[in-house]
């Protein structure tokens, strides 16, 4: 699906005041230029490095290979499509007219209403998957800036390629805050975060944070060592208040993909 985004496809029927070639809002064309953003001499090719490391998380996924992926994808170009939009039509001839068109960028919505923004490493990447749309080039920090506006909760990268990876909430946030993404079981911020939630739990002698399962899901799994004596509500009672305290921390929050609990007994 589409969402809109700022700024009209120009038609060459439109005229401003003096009768000068305009865009579709009436602005003359004359003396506009459209900015380089630093991409002047851009030839549209992938970075190698970006795919090679694209290649290896997808061969060999672990923490290493998604740390790689992120620092690429932070320094990389990127190419998010924008499509034409009628955002105005004339059917009051035998055929339907667009008479005004708007760009939009392109999200993609999943089954389960979830969001997502693509861009793609280079021009055949994008037109593998479609050739009619227009590339924008950007920095990632701004792609994952665009994607939060459109209320995308992740980035697709390459989306008809081998390689296709999406970039989980805790990677676009990171990419959006323009800071470097760790895994969340290897995050000072989230482990410092966590220890904060279980230190009021008196029955709760000692913790630690660990990857979870699935590999790859950015799951953080909290054990914790529990007094012994302890019913299944009470135990689910110290989890739940653990989970809300870290949860009510934004940044914490953007950090971890996903949470869950594991119990041992208390040493």
């Amino acid at each position: 699906m589409t969402a809109p985004a700022s700024g009209h496809a120009g038609q060459s029927g439109h005229h401003d005041g003096q009768g000068r070639p305009a865009d579709s809002a009436g602005q003359a064309w004359q003396g506009k230029s459209i900015p380089s953003h630093g991409f002047s001499g851009d030839t549209g090719a992938a970075d190698d490095a970006l795919l090679a490391a694209l290649a290896a998380a997808h061969e060999s996924p672990g923490d290493d290979a998604e740390v790689a992926v992120m620092e690429h994808t932070a320094q990389a170009r990127w190419l998010v499509p924008v499509v034409a939009v009628a955002a105005e039509v004339d059917e009051s001839g035998p055929h339907t007219v667009d008479t005004r068109s708007d760009m939009a960028a392109v999200t993609l919505t999943s089954p389960d209403g979830s969001r997502a923004l693509p861009m793609f490493t280079s021009l055949a990447s994008l037109a593998a998957w479609d050739p009619t749309a227009r590339p924008v080039p950007v920095r990632a920090a701004a792609a994952a800036q665009a994607a939060i506006s459109e209320e995308c909760q992740v980035l697709v990268v390459d989306v008809a390629s081998s390689h296709a990876t999406v970039l989980r909430p805790s990677m676009l946030w990171a990419l959006a805050q323009e800071r470097a993404w760790e895994p969340s079981h290897r995050d000072p911020h989230v482990a410092a975060a966590v220890r904060a939630a279980v230190e009021s739990e008196p029955l709760v002698s000692a913790h630690r944070v660990e990857a979870g399962e699935p590999v790859g899901a950015g799951v953080l799994r909290v054990v914790l060592a529990l007094e012994p004596g302890l019913d299944a509500d009470q135990v689910g009672a110290i989890a739940t208040r653990i989970g809300e305290r870290i949860a009510t921390d934004g940044e914490t929050r953007a950090r971890i993909d996903a949470l869950t609990f594991a119990l041992e007994a208390a040493r």
